[in-house]
């Protein structure tokens, strides 16, 4: 009986593994596909990706007004730099609405001393139910600026006051360490003027860390020597680049990141703004715009732009970069189980065919296989009963597949957009494309793999999430 129980147990563990490298496999067979979908929506995008395309949008009448919506907590190091880099986009018909939710730094102070503010009754109707607000302040020096100074609620919860006090009819939401190039939103508005119906639209997020950094603009872009940093740099890359752009092909783009994204006011304040409590808000709304848009038969579009780029600080340290993978992670395991209803729902088209399924059997599930395939794969070579043959081809699918695709990316990179102009540059992120799978990959499966047992315990915290400064690190 034991001797059964003992084969059973070897003959299920090499089936298990088995199974780990199909799924491998496949999964990376699919950003393969991504990777070709990509193409020919990246040279779209590219050939108008010219100045004399943009020289005619800023003159067109057709340009939509804009409301700019800044969540600030503790910002205080990168703030003024946000700001001005806000203030100063080339677009003729924009206001930047600040929120800041209930900081314990000197943020409050910054923007009072570097902006000259002045507080104003608060003239706007409450839409949406929000924390408290405080004071309401005015610029002295900036027209289009207005701060909104209230208790602490949440990141949802500010941008849901930044969306109640918008007068324009369109909404961009940006976090407040982001830098934003000074024709991103004008390339991010294309969209909303060429005629089809646009509820929606993602730009481009890179890594500002070791970029040079004057008044607000990102002027000489660089990839941090850093290995942490520099890792994120090349999986941005992949994420963006390619990742994104096809689902625009696949018509099920679930993700227009919290950090750079348009939205048409009024679907928002429809599904009743940003939920708070939700780790990750701008995946569950853009999860439940998909929603409410086929539920009520409204035909309207959310595509991914790669031109527009907004720089942002990444974690430079193991402890801030582990918090910000399990908080992704937990976000996505709810936004799933919230929504499990569109998951193979044939009523919601490529979202719920296509989109739903790759982010639950793939996005989601992904760390548990990675990690349960290199626990098996130890184990049956430690037992003899997997061959090293096996276990190189488990790695090569599992890691090197991957690391080809992240290559690739910083290929089409060179090939299109070229925002890093050093050839030192091209070089390390092609040498941390070789290598991210290695170290840093499993690390934050680690980390993504924790977020089950912290939704299961009910964590709903995101953890401190500390700023260097954009003036901490400069090139090298």
């Amino acid at each position: 009986m034991s001797d059964g129980i003992v084969f059973f147990a070897r003959d299920l563990l090499v089936q298990a593994d088995r199974v780990a490298l199909v799924y491998f496999l496949v999964l990376n067979s699919f950003y393969a596909f991504q990777l070709i979908l990509s193409i020919p929506e990246l040279w779209r995008h590219w050939q108008l990706n010219e100045d004399a395309v943009l020289q005619r949008l800023v003159q067109s009448d057709a340009l939509p007004p804009v409301s700019i919506l800044v969540p600030a907590h503790n910002e205080g190091i990168t703030i003024k730099s946000s700001v001005l880099s806000f203030l100063t986009l080339r677009y003729p018909r924009l206001e930047v609405i600040l929120v800041n939710d209930g900081s314990k730094d000197d943020t409050m102070d910054v923007l009072i001393r570097e902006f000259d503010l002045y507080q104003v009754p608060p003239a706007y109707p409450r839409t949406l139910e929000t924390k408290r607000v405080k004071a309401v302040y005015r610029s002295r020096h900036h027209s289009r600026l207005l701060v909104i100074d209230k208790e602490n609620g949440g990141k949802a919860d500010s941008l849901n006051t930044a969306l109640c006090a918008a007068h324009h009819p369109y909404v961009l939401a940006v976090d407040a360490d982001t830098l934003i190039e000074p024709d991103a939103l004008l390339r991010l508005a294309r969209p909303f003027i060429l005629g089809t119906s646009v509820a929606a639209v993602g730009g481009t997020i890179r890594v500002a860390n070791a970029c040079k950094v004057e008044m607000g603009r990102v002027v000489d872009a660089r990839v941090d020597p850093r290995w942490l940093p520099g890792c994120q740099v090349v999986e941005y890359l992949r994420a963006f680049l390619f990742g994104r752009l096809a689902w625009n092909r696949l018509g099920g783009n679930l993700i227009i990141s919290g950090a750079f994204g348009m939205f048409r006011r009024k679907y928002m304040l429809a599904i009743g703004g940003y939920k708070t409590g939700n780790v990750t808000e701008d995946m569950d709304l853009v999860v439940r715009l998909h929603r409410y848009l086929i539920e009520n038969g409204i035909r309207a579009e959310m595509p991914f732009i790669p031109d527009p780029v907004a720089w942002t600080e990444v974690p430079a340290n193991v402890k801030v970069l582990a918090r910000q993978r399990e908080r992704w992670h937990r976000g996505l395991l709810g936004t799933m189980i919230t929504h499990r209803k569109m998951l193979f729902n044939p009523r919601y088209g490529p979202v719920g065919m296509v989109a739903m399924p790759f982010f639950t059997f793939g996005e989601l599930l992904a760390p548990v296989v990675e990690v349960c395939g290199y626990l098996f794969t130890i184990l049956g070579l430690l037992i003899g009963e997997i061959d090293w043959g096996f276990a190189a081809l488990f790695f090569i699918v599992a890691v090197g597949y991957g690391s080809l695709l992240t290559v690739w990316a910083v290929l089409l990179e060179e090939l299109s957009f070229r925002r890093y102009p050093q050839r030192a540059d091209t070089i390390r992120m092609l040498a941390l494309a070789a290598v991210e799978g290695l170290g840093f990959r499993q690390m934050t499966v680690w980390f993504r793999v924790q977020a089950f047992w912290k939704y299961v315990r009910g964590v709903e915290s995101w953890g401190v999430m500390t700023r260097e400064g954009f003036a901490a690190t400069k090139p090298k």
